[in-house]
């Protein structure tokens, strides 16, 4: 059984991929914050911006699942941190342990200021909506060069938004169930002619923005679609005065400076929206 290492795995995202994937792999989860892992995996706790750290919990993996970082728009120097010093650490370290075989979740937000009248797929040129996003296009532009100068194997996939079921119209387009996430995922760590690939991580969305056709070609097969809930999601649809964030694809990131942290402390930190 290959052992797999989930960063980021406290956040929702991580929970839902770690409870998909536990029977299949053994999970080394890692976060700055604390969780217990279910029985026959792990937990190491770290920050990824610390070298240290990054070599420590990728000594022995098969795979790294690299979700850690700062997940929503906000200030320049926590993105940093984060997710760009914490993403070079992760690949480096990868690189120096001997881990061939990264799976890098960037987002919609690296594509975010395309039209949603337009379809795309995943040749189109980054345009990122938010300090956010262009850490997900250094993400993206980094694991290029470790899959060609290092022959790492690295799969990036474009994440929209992942929950039980989407919450709004925007998120009709972009929904990711946990298990497709688990299936593209798992394609991602064992696809045997890996080198480099960019794929959309969403379900079988009929209101898609993605043409998706290069997950497809990779044996993904998506099982849901967002639009049995899409009655439901229109129905209480509020209207929004915001032109900017109903004509861009990225929403409300193409315009916020700051948008909650949902990995905030409770007391501080609300429920994050636009995501």
């Amino acid at each position: 059984m290959k052992t797999v290492l989930i960063t980021g795995a406290a956040g929702d995202v991580g929970t839902h991929l770690a409870r998909e994937l536990g029977n299949k792999y053994r999970l080394r989860l890692s976060d700055r914050r604390p969780l217990k892992p279910a029985k026959g995996h792990s937990f190491v706790r770290a920050d990824i911006s610390k070298m240290t750290d990054a070599l420590r919990i990728t000594e022995g993996v098969d795979a790294v699942v690299h979700l850690g970082g700062y997940s929503v728009e906000g200030p320049w120097q926590a993105i940093l941190q984060a997710n760009i010093i914490g993403c070079y650490n992760m690949f480096e370290a990868a690189r120096r342990n001997g881990v061939r075989r990264i799976i890098f979740p960037t987002s919609n937000h690296a594509v975010g200021f395309y039209r949603r009248d337009q379809t795309i797929d995943h040749r189109v040129y980054p345009k990122p909506d938010s300090r956010y996003g262009v850490s997900k296009v250094f993400g993206e532009a980094l694991g290029s060069l470790y899959a060609d100068k290092y022959g790492m194997q690295v799969f990036m996939m474009r994440i929209g938004n992942v929950g039980p079921r989407p919450l709004d119209k925007r998120r009709l387009s972009i929904w990711f169930s946990p298990r497709d996430l688990a299936q593209l995922v798992a394609i991602g760590i064992e696809h045997p002619q890996i080198k480099f690939e960019i794929v959309y991580g969403i379900s079988r969305n009929k209101r898609a923005w993605y043409d998706n056709a290069n997950a497809y070609r990779l044996g993904y097969k998506p099982q849901d679609d967002s639009e049995i809930y899409a009655e439901e999601v229109l129905a209480r649809e509020k209207p929004s005065n915001d032109l900017i964030a109903e004509t861009y694809q990225g929403g409300v990131f193409c315009t916020a400076e700051e948008v909650p942290n949902p990995a905030a402390p409770k007391k501080a930190a609300k429920k994050a929206r636009g995501k």
